[in-house]
């Protein structure tokens, strides 16, 4: 009877930990790296005309869209791990840059795709970040159905060979939360011994908004207790539709955070905020919109690159107002103006 109902004690303890929602904590972020580059904060940007990264040939994994550059300085290097679009499904590509400036892709294949059989299934394994700890590339990256997807993580220590982590890492929240139906778009600092995660969140009625959460491995994440960080615009404003895919740095005693708005018309532009502390932020504003012929109606997916102490802009953009695919896709840069 004893070991019966130890038994019993021990399922209810298993089900009802699945079922508990999300841990949140309170906490502010401690410990980043400032950004060694000369920036006094938001100013003029000068995009480059031309993008910086193509799509493949018809037939290629990301042949429709290349896009979500995620950037990382690696082994005297960078790192691109972009996403790739072939009209069906999202995967991860390599690309490499000995300046940061100019890029080309390593291979034809890609380095993650989704697992019809997993979790994951067949739609997506992409829309990632990247962090460097003990020497390894650890990457956070968006899977599952459409209507539900969750973060996984995959580990490397060359960046061409991963090992994927066999359940997803990060859930969805609670019933009735404003992430309860999707999360996506993280971006990943690793700061101290915490890594911290910003990700965008999705309710029921599919509003987006932003948050962040931290965690001591990787795996097991606490949510800062007054997530959403970032609400959606008013009326008329350029991010009024959602808000998505984060890149936030450290500098001037501030975390920065450029983040892409939607506006009514799917229209996708940068908009920066500001924050003493990573977790309270004040928004300051559309930034960065397309001007060329490849990238009028969509500028998105930003990510930072210093080049000769320049801060720089990578990001994507598109040529359809869409919010998410079929944009013929590609990579640009801007630099901060001087």
């Amino acid at each position: 009877m004893g070991a019966t109902r130890d038994a019993r004690l021990w399922l209810a303890l298993l089900v009802f930990s699945a079922c508990a929602p999300p841990r949140q904590a309170q906490f502010t972020l401690s410990g980043c790296a400032a950004l060694d580059a000369v920036w006094g904060g938001p100013s003029d940007w000068e995009p480059s005309p031309d993008p910086v990264l193509e799509p493949g040939p018809a037939g290629a994994w990301d042949s429709v869209d290349a896009l979500n550059p995620t950037i990382v300085r690696w082994r005297g290097g960078w790192l691109n791990l972009y996403s790739g679009f072939d009209g069906k499904r999202w995967r991860t590509g390599l690309a490499r840059s000995s300046d940061g400036l100019h890029w080309h892709k390593d291979g034809s294949e890609p380095i993650l795709a989704p697992d019809p059989s997993s979790w994951e299934a067949d739609y997506i394994a992409a829309n990632g970040a990247t962090a460097v700890r003990d020497g390894k590339l650890w990457h956070w990256y968006q899977a599952g159905p459409r209507n539900r997807t969750r973060l996984g993580l995959a580990v490397s220590g060359d960046g061409a060979a991963w090992t994927k982590d066999p359940s997803p890492v990060f859930e969805t929240g609670a019933a009735g939360a404003w992430d309860e139906a999707a999360v996506g778009d993280p971006y990943a600092l690793a700061c101290g011994e915490y890594f911290y995660l910003f990700y965008l969140g999705q309710d029921r009625f599919g509003v987006q908004r932003l948050g962040v959460a931290r965690s001591l491995d990787g795996r097991h994440w606490q949510r800062s207790h007054r997530n959403p960080i970032l609400e959606t615009g008013g009326a008329g404003e350029f991010d009024e539709r959602g808000l998505g895919e984060p890149a936030v740095l450290f500098a001037r005693d501030q975390y920065w955070m450029l983040y892409v708005g939607r506006d009514a018309s799917e229209q996708r532009r940068l908009g920066w905020a500001r924050s003493a502390d990573g977790v309270v932020w004040s928004k300051s504003g559309p930034i960065l919109s397309g001007a060329q012929p490849w990238n009028q109606p969509v500028v998105c997916d930003p990510d930072w690159v210093v080049v000769d102490g320049r801060l720089q802009v990578i990001y994507g953009g598109g040529n359809r107002p869409s919010p998410d695919e079929n944009l013929n896709g590609r990579i640009g840069l801007a630099a901060l103006a001087e």
